[in-house]
């Protein structure tokens, strides 16, 4: 099967995607660091005022395509065998399948997601575990496949084309369109995306011209290819109306990462002051202030363009043995989807099958007989740039308990991510590397900015490190690797953009 996954015509398709494509990807890299050096310079992002017409002029996206029209549960998780079985059978409307944040981009995670989103999309996928467990695809409908590609940033060493690595991205993208396309076509729903870590309409447009290059390669009628964008960072969040305009032809919603969201806030203020100080990950919920004006202006771009507006993820873990951390923790969950489907959300994000239920009763008591939520216009909905910066009136503190957990979850995360797990379930909770990465960097920002904690001790690196000391005598001398990355990505004076630039250079 490897062999057909990397034939010689679908690694000229991808090598020919490289060559048409990557200069403009690396003139975009180039573009994030100059406005991140703006944003420096002023401590403050605004709307593009030369994108205003659009923001103001009326126009629709596409109406939803074929499998995408009622989306109110969608499941997410890499595209590991066996957990892409279970989300397959969940029940869910569409499956996430993650080339990105949940998976470690080993060389063998790559080609064998590929393999396994082949199998899936044909029905034909199995597995047999070491405890003679068989798992099938059941019979009947199944999850309309959303396949996330990494984002631009993430390289691919493997396959070198004229001598440089090629663009992640890319590679997911080409090979899965690349293999499945026609064949989705024929099973009644069709190629679609979830694009991650977006940062302007400048980077919409680059997929769009992806988009339509690859539909003329494969024979495909124009707009064939949909794509739901994650807002899932701080300069997407001024540019809603613009990515859904470049990618006008090929749009199919907005999602609310925001995991990654509360960590884009933080890496690009991280030099702006206490202002942009956040409490704990914990305290950060998504009634702060800052945080509910960035869902209500997604909700309201998305259905004034006729768009679907996703929610956030549930990343909590069922726990079949202690039924009290159940119950508080799926009374959070039932809490935020029931805010979610109140908002006109069309549906939100689950991490185990067993929130599945929930999720879909929140939406079902909302959604009665219609399928969405795209005729909720939220026309009354007015977001200003101050409210979207305005972390600091969120509620909360930062404790020592909350550094802790923080050291340790970034440690036992980046372990289980070089070993080639990159959706780790570390207590009861989904872990992926936008949790991570918000541990990593808020321990960066504290130190920076001297942040007292309930204790009345101050955040220094000595501290973390005191910390971190007594957190490994628990974990033992096998995370020593992690230690040293998590050193790296959380105690350096310079700010690493991503730990996973780091990381992919210490894997195979």
């Amino acid at each position: 099967m490897v062999n057909e996954i990397l034939s010689v015509e679908a690694r000229s398709f991808v090598d020919d995607l490289q060559r048409r494509f990557r200069p403009r990807r690396d003139e975009l890299l180039a573009g994030r660091a100059q406005r991140r050096d703006e944003i420096a310079r002023t401590g403050r992002l605004d709307f593009r005022p030369e994108t205003r017409e659009i923001r103001e002029s009326a126009w629709q996206v596409p109406p939803p395509a074929p499998g995408l029209v009622d989306r109110r549960v969608e499941i997410t998780g890499p595209t590991e065998r066996k957990m892409a079985i279970n989300a397959l059978n969940s029940g869910a409307k569409v499956w996430l399948a993650d080339l990105e944040d949940a998976n470690t981009p080993h060389w063998t995670n790559v080609v064998d997601g590929q393999i396994n989103l082949y199998e899936a999309v044909r029905r034909t996928i199995t597995f047999d575990s070491r405890d003679g467990k068989h798992y099938e695809l059941a019979e009947g409908t199944l999850p309309t496949i959303v396949m996330r590609p990494r984002g631009w940033h993430l390289p691919e060493r493997h396959i070198e084309v004229d001598g440089e690595p090629s663009v992640g991205a890319l590679v997911d993208a080409g090979l899965y369109l690349f293999h499945n396309a026609r064949e989705l076509i024929e099973r009644g729903t069709g190629p679609y995306l979830y694009l991650p870590k977006m940062e302007s309409h400048l980077e919409a447009r680059l997929w769009n011209d992806v988009f339509d290059h690859i539909e003329g390669a494969l024979g495909l009628d124009p707009g064939t290819i949909r794509a739901t964008v994650l807002i899932e960072t701080i300069p997407a969040a001024f540019e809603m109306h613009e990515i859904l305009w470049e990618l006008r032809p090929h749009a199919a919603g907005l999602n609310a990462g925001r995991w990654d969201y509360l960590f884009s806030i933080i890496k690009n203020f991280r030099d702006a002051g206490a202002q942009f100080v956040l409490p704990e990950r914990a305290a950060v919920t998504m009634t702060a202030p800052f945080m509910r004006a960035y869902t209500e202006l997604l909700v309201s771009t998305c259905h004034a363009r006729g768009a679907m507006a996703m929610g956030g993820m549930a990343a909590f873990i069922p726990s079949r043995r202690d039924p009290e951390v159940n119950a508080v923790a799926l009374a959070k969950v039932r809490d935020d989807k029931e805010r979610e489907a109140r908002d006109g959300f069309d549906g939100s994000w689950v991490a185990h099958p067993d929130l599945v239920p929930i999720c879909a009763e929140v939406f079902d008591r909302v959604l009665g007989d219609r399928p969405n939520q795209l005729d909720r216009r939220r026309d009354e909905v007015s977001v200003t740039s101050e409210q979207l910066l305005d972390v600091a009136a969120t509620p909360g503190a930062v404790t020592l308990a909350g550094l802790r957990l923080n050291i340790t979850i970034a440690v036992r995360y980046i372990a289980s991510w070089l070993s080639g797990n990159g959706a780790a379930a570390l207590d009861n909770l989904m872990e992926d590397a936008a949790t991570a990465e918000i541990s990593r960097s808020q321990i960066w920002q504290w130190i920076r900015n001297g942040t007292t904690l309930d204790s009345g001790e101050v955040v220094t690196e000595a501290l973390v490190r005191q910390i971190l000391d007594e957190e490994m005598v628990v974990l033992g001398p096998e995370y020593e690797p992690a230690r040293q990355l998590f050193e790296r990505v959380a105690l350096s004076d310079d700010f690493e953009d991503f730990l996973t630039l780091p990381a992919y250079e210490l894997i195979d």
